[in-house]
């Protein structure tokens, strides 16, 4: 694993915008998702990491929550796929259709080939949530919950949360998690 500095867009500061590929077969525009919704969430994810399995049906469920209300997660992979080498298995563009059929994923799926975007927003592992307001404004970075692990127990789900006090008008608290999951694969 390569370890790679990171740009990190703060909280209250502009999303990195993206024209990327999704699985499927359009280009993707941050810019154009803003035009028509009132918030965006970008996850990092990628196909083989144990947490996005975990979160993968909550993910689902918060996409099917808050969509009527013009919202839409948009799932990133930014992880490196290096042919030849076995470090990241599983995890190239072809491979990112079929895990999302499989998941019946209800949401876009992105593919960041240059690793430009993931870098731009700061994340280091997946998944990794930022929650984005309509003026293209970082709102909430961070964990999806506190309870990776058991997706019915108790505990504080932090980007559900964020996307309720967004649409109300309130403060997120907190605006900030630390990343937790799966580190990345950087390219060398």
């Amino acid at each position: 694993m390569n370890i790679l500095e990171t740009i990190d867009t703060p909280i209250g500061s502009y999303a990195p915008d993206f024209e990327l590929p999704g699985i499927d077969g359009s280009v993707h525009h941050l810019s154009r998702y803003l035009d028509n919704l009132r918030s965006v969430c970008v996850i990092s994810m990628s196909n083989h990491c144990p947490y996005v399995k975990k979160y993968i049906d909550r993910l689902k469920k918060i996409q099917t929550e808050f969509s009527p209300s013009s919202f839409t997660l948009i799932g990133l992979n930014g992880n490196d796929v290096n042919p030849g080498e076995d470090i990241n298995p599983g995890s190239n563009f072809e491979d990112m259709k079929v895990f999302a059929q499989r998941h019946e994923l209800n949401f876009p799926y992105l593919w960041d080939t240059t690793q430009d975007v993931t870098r731009s927003f700061g994340a280091v592992s997946t998944p990794t949530a930022f929650l984005i307001d309509n003026e293209g404004i970082v709102r909430y970075k961070g964990q999806i919950d506190e309870h990776p692990q058991d997706p019915s127990a108790t505990g504080e789900d932090f980007l559900r949360n964020a996307i309720a006090s967004l649409f109300e008008g309130q403060e997120i608290q907190p605006a900030q998690t630390p990343q937790l999951g799966t580190p990345l694969v950087w390219r060398k």
